[in-house]
């Protein structure tokens, strides 16, 4: 970042200089004060050009960038995480690593799951997926926080993986992924988009979109604003679709198919600029994101001859409804930057009743109730970057601090019944609150460290948690140019993520009726709970990256090795802490809790060929070395055992260009480990095949007013299905579409 600063130290060394030489009157004083006025001028330069922490960690390898160009010439059908993906080291998981809820599919950075990326837009969190219930496999119906952002709305997406993510604090141990949107402008603009993307098969889902967005001043110069709204809809695939593939009886209910989704987005921010490196932002949003129902459920003992799933089929069974009023201020001052920002963030989660416990888990039990989760999170966060100079050492440090409040009030969750009068200790009786809060206080110091070729950022990170108590996030970055071109890099730091509201409220019980107890535990006739414990540590992940980048004018090569030593995970136990009591039978009572070890591992590198100064060649690929639990062997997630992403961009005339993607998503291998205990089953040990995914896309400039694109999504139409509603088909737990075409026009002023 270019700071304009050290004004008010420029002019006072100037007038000095000026003194001094008026009363000493000689030239040799006069040629002293002209070395010393240049001197200053020089370094303060230098300084006035300084990154700050945060930005140097833009420029770590494990960082990258889509900019609103990318969005433009290859746009997403519905979630921005249809384009993410295609990052090095990212995929798409289900949030647990069972397979339930497998179409659910969201952001998982490098092996750590879902739960383990921190997604931000405008640099502020988004926590609306936390209002849903967590499953005892770590699993969320949930699609996740990346469709909260129209595409045509994105500047760009800032992705950091490993320890450059650890200064943003819980939830960062994955990685971040930073959605920056379009801001106002001085000059009046506005645009109206739209989308029509249509599958070969039509068993298949289509989407059709619609956006306007709306700029420009409102006091040139001092107010100006931004107005953008956004409808969204993408169609569920037919409920059928995966009956042949799984071997669905006929009349019974086959796994669930991709749900469809509509988004109504409305989205307002004023900017005020009073003065030269000052800017406050006031915005505040709307959205409302409901589902189109395609037959899921978690458990195929009950779900797959339910008569509520198939009576709810392309029903609107769940709807998010998702709020913000944030502030947004930073000024350029003479000793440095000042950034402050506040967010109030409310989601209302509205969810048709399921069961809650047994065979029926998961699967609706009306066709008419419905139960509201309440989600409440503030967020402050302020910092100052201040540049100076030790002797030959340039640094810009960064001082600041941070508050999060979060407050859950889900009461059907919290409706599981005891069984027979048993009682559980920690757990209340009768009605059980259904609130749980936590508070965080954070202060972080980092300071960017330039000496010729040497780049070192090292930071420090510390939170008091309301319940698991106090963290020290350390973190090292170097980099080191030791020619022009060539950067060696690496990191190391320590990230950490709190046990959510559910894991920690003894007051959530997950209930099995039996059949779901270990087999070293079998059922004692009171089933077995799973009990939330306020006692939890926080996980805790030590994250390191070395590598080396080649980037010569217009290519760039680039290799990083990353290894996670993960402690802590938070796991549902499958070791009783004792057994109910006072009732006429007895169950056994688990909890939640910390697992000693587990490791990510893997290897990403880039290659960008200038085949031509108006074609390119760009890909990147991620190879998984391990991704495990040490203690029992589980994956963490279930992803590929590699993944290839190539480009090819021609820019044909400065008014056409021509892209062609293509993917390659390696041998996915499943679970072998399971919380029963039980021996899986061949079919359970089945992986998913390799696979490839082919994109051909046409972007024209008809004019500087009119553009239009279209283009065919899975070229080659390889299409996979869902063989089974969570593991028993092994990897074979989600759908991958076939051919689809799409066409989008954008008018502008």
């Amino acid at each position: 970042m270019k700071l304009d600063i050290f004004t008010l130290l420029s002019a006072t060394a100037l007038s000095t200089i000026v003194c001094a030489t008026a009363i000493a009157q000689t030239s040799e004083s006069s040629n002293a004060a002209q070395q010393e006025e240049q001197a200053e001028t020089q370094i303060l330069d230098e300084l006035r050009v300084l990154d700050t922490a945060e930005a140097q960690a833009r420029q770590a390898l494990g960082s990258s960038i889509i900019t609103a160009e990318d969005i433009q010439k290859r746009p997403p059908v519905n979630d921005l995480a249809d384009i993410i993906r295609r990052q090095p080291g990212i995929n798409l998981t289900n949030s647990g690593s069972g397979g339930t809820y497998g179409n659910n599919r969201q952001i998982d950075i490098r092996g750590m799951g879902p739960e383990n990326t921190l997604i931000l837009i405008d640099g502020k969190p988004v926590q609306s997926r936390n209002s849903t219930r967590m499953g005892r496999d770590g699993e969320r119906n949930s699609r996740g926080d990346t469709n909260w952002v129209p595409a045509e709305e994105v500047e760009r997406v800032e992705i950091l993986r490993g320890p450059a993510a650890a200064r943003y604090g819980s939830g960062a141990a994955g990685g971040v992924i930073n959605i920056i949107t379009k801001g106002p402008s001085q000059d009046f603009h506005g645009s109206v988009t739209g989308y029509i993307q249509q599958p070969d098969d039509t068993s298949e889902s289509n989407t059709k979109r619609a956006n306007f967005s709306l700029s420009g001043p409102i006091v040139k110069d001092i107010v100006s604003f931004r107005l953008y709204g956004n409808y969204n809809k993408t169609s569920a695939d037919n409920a059928l679709i995966n009956a042949d593939a799984s071997g669905t009886a006929e009349g019974e209910n086959p796994p669930g198919a991709r749900e469809g989704v509509t988004n109504k987005d409305i989205n307002a921010m004023l900017r005020f600029t009073p003065g030269s490196g000052q800017r406050l932002d006031i915005e505040t949003s709307f959205s409302r994101q409901g589902n189109e129902y395609a037959g899921e459920y978690r458990l195929s003992g009950s779900g797959a001859t339910s008569e509520n799933v198939s009576a709810m089929v392309g029903e609107e069974t769940n709807v998010i409804k998702r709020q913000t009023a944030s502030a947004n201020y930073q000024g350029d001052f003479d000793f440095g930057t000042a950034k402050l920002i506040a967010q109030y963030e409310y989601t209302k989660n509205r969810r048709l009743n399921e069961g809650l416990a047994g065979g029926p888990e998961g699967t609706f039990n009306t066709t008419s109730e419905f139960s509201t989760s309440r989600m409440k999170n503030w967020y402050v966060n302020g910092s100052l970057d201040v540049p100076f100079q030790t002797g030959s050492l340039m640094h810009v440090v960064t001082v600041g601090g941070e508050f999060r409040y979060e407050y859950l009030n889900d009461p059907y969750a919290m409706s599981q019944v005891l069984q027979n009068t048993q009682e559980i200790p920690g757990a209340e009786e009768g009605t059980r609150d259904a609130t749980s809060d936590a508070d965080t206080f954070a202060a972080f110091i980092e300071d960017n460290i330039i000496l010729g070729p040497v780049t070192v950022t090292p930071g420090m990170r510390f939170d008091r948690h309301s319940q698991f108590g106090s963290n020290w996030s350390p973190s090292l970055n170097l980099s080191f140019a030791p020619i022009a071109n060539l950067t060696l890099k690496g990191g190391i730091a320590r990230a950490f993520k709190a046990p959510n509201l559910y894991q920690s409220n003894p007051n959530y019980l997950y209930y099995t009726r039996g059949n779901g107890c270990p087999l070293d535990y079998s059922n004692l006739g009171g089933g077995c709970y799973v009990q939330g414990n306020a006692d939890l540590d926080a996980e805790r992940s030590v994250n390191k990256e070395i590598g080396i980048a080649y980037a010569p004018k217009g290519w760039n090569f680039s290799v990083t090795y990353f290894r996670n030593d993960y402690d802590n995970k938070i796991i549902a136990g499958n070791v009783p802490i004792g057994n109910t009591t006072g009732g006429s039978t007895i169950g056994r009572i688990f909890q939640w809790q910390n697992a000693p070890k587990a490791v990510v591992e893997g290897i990403e590198g880039n290659i960008l060929l200038p085949l031509h100064k108006t074609l390119s060649f760009n890909t990147n690929v991620t190879y998984m070395i391990q991704n495990e639990n040490k203690t029992t062997g589980e994956r963490l997630s279930v992803i590929p055992d590699y993944t290839i992403n190539s480009t090819l961009d021609w820019q044909v005339t400065p008014q056409f260009n021509l892209l062609m993607t293509f993917t390659r998503y390696g041998k996915q291998v499943p679970n072998s480990v399971f919380y029963s205990g039980a021996t899986p089953t061949e079919e359970q040990l089945r992986p998913r095949p390799a696979y490839n995914q082919v994109g051909l896309n046409a972007n024209v400039k008809v004019n500087d007013n009119f553009r239009i694109g279209a283009g065919v999504s899975n070229l080659f139409n390889k299409r996979l299905y869902r063989e089974s509603s969570n593991n028993a088909s092994g990897a074979n737990n989600y759908n991958e579409p076939g051919r689809a075409y799409f066409v989008t026009t954008t008018a502008s002023f």
